[in-house]
């Protein structure tokens, strides 16, 4: 027996729960992290260094990027003996003296967590969990040089963690000089190794593409890449928004709810959260108060005939105020009861109260709170003598035709009595308990009847009951309330869910544009087709997301193996775990092979020569792990990229149907060019007629665009001649050795001792068009032709 279980058996209970919290103790989060590094990316020296990279950079783009300056982004990693020296240094504006020590020494330290909009980074712990695990590994404090403006000295620090309390420890905080007008720069020295150098070159090449706005230069051991901007354009501002009711828990609710200054749900709702207003909320609060206080059931109004008449038991039971009186009084209520078709016993109280108020204005006499409240009675009576009536129709309505009329009967008749047997007569009910109900009545009648009612059966009898009761206009319980009872606030919360909310604003993210997205691909690959698209912003538990494709194909992208794949999440690229994304999922499950794009099976991953991005930005995209590698599987999301892949793939279709086209009239053209030579000369010698000009009837033939120049007398003819059946439009560059003068109908400009005639042609099927100038007989042509491909174009000139 241990120590432990003879001290419990001796009856020394406690002295081994002394000892126990004797040895119990928080931890900061830095130490969690201290022995957890593999969750944020440092599980080996290669990966540690690509995603210390990884946090530099995208700190570097997120501080120029707020600050409306182009990012100019210098990365280089050095061999330093036992480590591996990585500077990253930027343009940004700069942190000032007192923030250095926290944004570069203290984990989960940052001002994105609770900001709704797109960022890169959020939780604050990226670049000092770069810091951490150098000082781990290397021993030596990060190295921080940080300038706020060209009139201001640089100040340079060197901090380590303070692993225990999660606090910087500064060892050197001193002005020195920098050529930088303002920027950051920051030095660690870590063990890491350059195994994982694709990964590297990848992930810088990768933010090129999806940052077309960025200037960034690469340095390392074995090589040296500097990657241009394609554009000056920067990302669109974002905006801040408040959290959307659809993606609220219960947790957070109500601690919104306890710290809210707002006294009533409407304005808590209001204040609180995005896409809520007035209207919005007032529905909210109508499917709350069908939860908390449940609906009335309404019933129909006695016809004329009946024995028992709306108008006949209100004026029995009113007394004491004239006949005239209480005749009128009567009357109106029957007849706005008899108006509504249907009423509720809240609708019947309302009706009373306004008949009692035009009464006592017409008559002068006064029907106090124990007339209204009789004649409430007696309405009420009146038309809750057709229970049973009443519900029969709903219950026949909602069922099939297979069911014995007795049976459904029986079940209306059976549901009917449990309003009836309801203390509150009012006959509120919530859905749970309506359900119930139902499902007594329809148990009854199959043990009377044999009758059997399902589920599905159930379910319809009491959606069609559910349809004819009235949400109650009782005033909902007052914000401290609900903050301090979980179950109201879990009825709040569904009715939330429930309502239909306009999705949150999409001033909060900043997609790429496909017009960038295209550029940042054809800034980095050589391929002979680009396509992207964007998607309009869907939203996930409340966050608004926008997903973005792009593809590239052909031109020097390799054509065996497997397309290359490129994730990116808020402009970050995603290069580990490709296996585990759902943005990769979605790539396999797709059938590229009705694309053009060749695909074993017709699932997984397509072959050729393709580059296939997928961007995805959102106020909070749902990653697998702390080291943002891959995307969760949520089924929005993935169906919103399947979309746009698809769109971008249908654009390849196109293209590649038209290049199968091109090279089916290409070999037919060469076929032509081949034969009709022998032809004409044939011809020539059986007509002895001149040689025919072959290139004129290529051009008939092959229903194509015939550009030809014709020179008589230093007058100069280009023509357009269209044999298709299709409008073209072309761009003619004439380019003449000697000045042509004006031109009608084109542009002259001189270059270089050559003029260049441009001209726009627009020429319908079979038609021609023409410009004319003059030169002399010594002077020399050559003309470029663009606008049509160079398949559907004979150029005589």
């Amino acid at each position: 027996m241990t120590s432990y279980q003879s001290s419990l058996g001796e009856g020394g209970g406690g002295t081994v729960a002394d000892e126990l919290a004797e040895s119990q103790r928080s931890i900061s989060i830095a130490e969690f992290f201290e022995k957890n590094k593999q969750m944020l990316g440092f599980d080996s020296g290669g990966k540690a260094l690509v995603t210390a990279v990884k946090e530099a950079v995208d700190n570097a783009l997120d501080a120029t990027e707020e600050a409306g300056l182009l990012p100019d982004v210098y990365v280089e990693i050095a061999d330093a003996g036992d480590y591996y020296r990585l500077v990253v240094e930027d343009n940004g504006p700069g942190i000032t003296r007192e923030q250095v020590p926290k944004v570069f020494g203290k984990l989960l330290y940052g001002s994105r967590f609770h900001a709704r909009e797109q960022s890169r980074g959020q939780q604050g712990i990226g670049i000092s969990a770069a810091v951490l695990y150098s000082q781990l590994t290397s021993g030596k404090p990060a190295k921080i040089t940080s300038k706020t403006g060209a009139d201001r000295p640089a100040r340079k620090f060197e901090l380590t963690i303070d692993t225990d309390t999660n606090e910087p420890e500064v060892s050197l905080d001193e002005e020195t000089t920098w050529e930088r007008p303002h920027g950051t720069r920051i030095e660690l020295e870590m063990e890491a190794n350059m195994r994982a150098r694709q990964q590297l070159h990848d992930y810088i090449k990768y933010t090129a593409v999806v940052n077309p706005h960025a200037r960034i230069e690469f340095r390392e051991p074995k090589a040296h890449e500097k990657y241009e901007r394609a554009t000056d354009q920067l990302p669109a501002e974002t905006e801040e928004i408040r959290p959307h009711p659809h993606g609220v828990e219960l947790g957070t609710l109500l601690k919104m709810l306890a710290a809210t200054e707002s006294y009533s749900l409407s304005g808590f709702m209001q204040e609180e959260f995005t896409r809520v207003g007035a209207k919005t909320a007032g529905s909210v609060l109508d499917r709350f108060r069908d939860r908390h206080f449940g609906r009335e059931m309404t019933w129909t109004a006695p016809a004329a005939h009946d024995e028992v008449s709306v108008a006949d038991e209100v004026a029995e039971a009113t007394s004491n105020k004239g006949a005239e009186a209480t005749e009128s009084f009567a009357t109106t209520i029957a007849d706005a009861v008899a108006d509504r078709g249907r009423v509720a016993h809240h609708e019947v109280v309302a009706i009373v109260a306004e008949a009692a108020d035009e009464a006592e204005e017409t008559f002068g006499k006064t029907f106090g709170e124990a007339v209204r409240e009789n004649a409430v009675a007696a309405a009420w009576y009146a038309c809750t003598r057709t229970r049973r009536e009443d519900v029969y129709p709903l219950v026949d309505g909602a069922t099939t035709t297979r069911k014995d009329d007795a049976a459904v009967e029986g079940l209306a008749r059976r549901l009917a009595e449990k309003f009836e047997e309801q203390e509150d007569n009012r006959n509120r009910t919530t859905r749970a308990e309506l359900d119930d109900f139902v499902a007594r009545a329809a148990e009854m009648t199959e043990e009377t009847d044999g009758e059997t009612f399902g589920e599905t059966a159930r379910g319809n009898i009491a959606d069609a009951v559910w349809a004819e009761m009235r949400t109650v206009p009782d005033d909902p319980p007052k914000v401290k309330e609900v903050a301090n009872t979980r179950d109201i606030a879990a009825e709040f919360l569904e009715a939330m869910r429930e309502t239909d909310i306009l999705a949150p604003p999409t001033n909060c993210l900043a997609p790429i544009t496909p017009e960038l997205v295209e550029k940042g691909l054809r800034k980095e690959y050589d391929a002979d087709f680009y396509a992207a698209a964007t998607r309009d912003a869907e939203v996930h538990r409340g966050d608004p997301f926008i997903v973005e494709a792009g593809i590239a194909y052909g031109g020097d992208l390799p054509a065996e193996g497997n397309v290359e794949v490129l994730r990116f999440a808020n402009r970050v690229p995603l290069v580990y775990r490709l296996g585990a994304c759902s943005t990769t999922d979605v790539v396999k499950r797709i059938n590229w092979r009705n694309y053009g794009l060749d695909q074993p099976g017709g699932t997984g991953m397509p072959n050729g020569p393709a580059v296939i991005t997928v961007h995805i930005a959102s106020t909070n995209v749902p990653f697998t792990s702390e080291s943002k590698d891959a995307v969760a599987n949520v089924p929005e999301i993935e169906d919103e990229i399947e979309l746009a892949l698809r769109e971008a793939a249908r654009e390849l279709k196109s293209y590649l149907n038209k290049q199968r086209s091109l090279e089916k009239r290409r070999r037919k053209q060469n076929v032509l060019v081949d034969i009709l030579p022998e032809m004409a000369r044939k011809l020539s010698e059986v007509t002895g007629r001149e040689p025919l000009n072959i290139d004129d009837s290529l051009a008939r033939i092959m229903n194509n665009v015939l550009v030809e120049r014709t020179v008589e007398d230093g007058r100069v003819r280009l023509a357009v001649q269209n044999h298709g059946s299709t409008g073209a439009q072309l761009e003619v560059t004439d380019i003449v050795s000697e000045d042509p003068g004006d031109v009608e109908g084109a542009t002259v400009v001189e270059m270089d001792g050559e003029w260049f005639v441009k001209w726009s042609a627009d020429v319908a099927g079979g038609d021609e068009a023409a410009i004319e100038y003059d030169v002399s007989d010594d002077a020399e042509f050559d003309v470029s032709v663009e606008g049509v491909e160079a398949e559907k174009i004979t150029v005589n000139a």
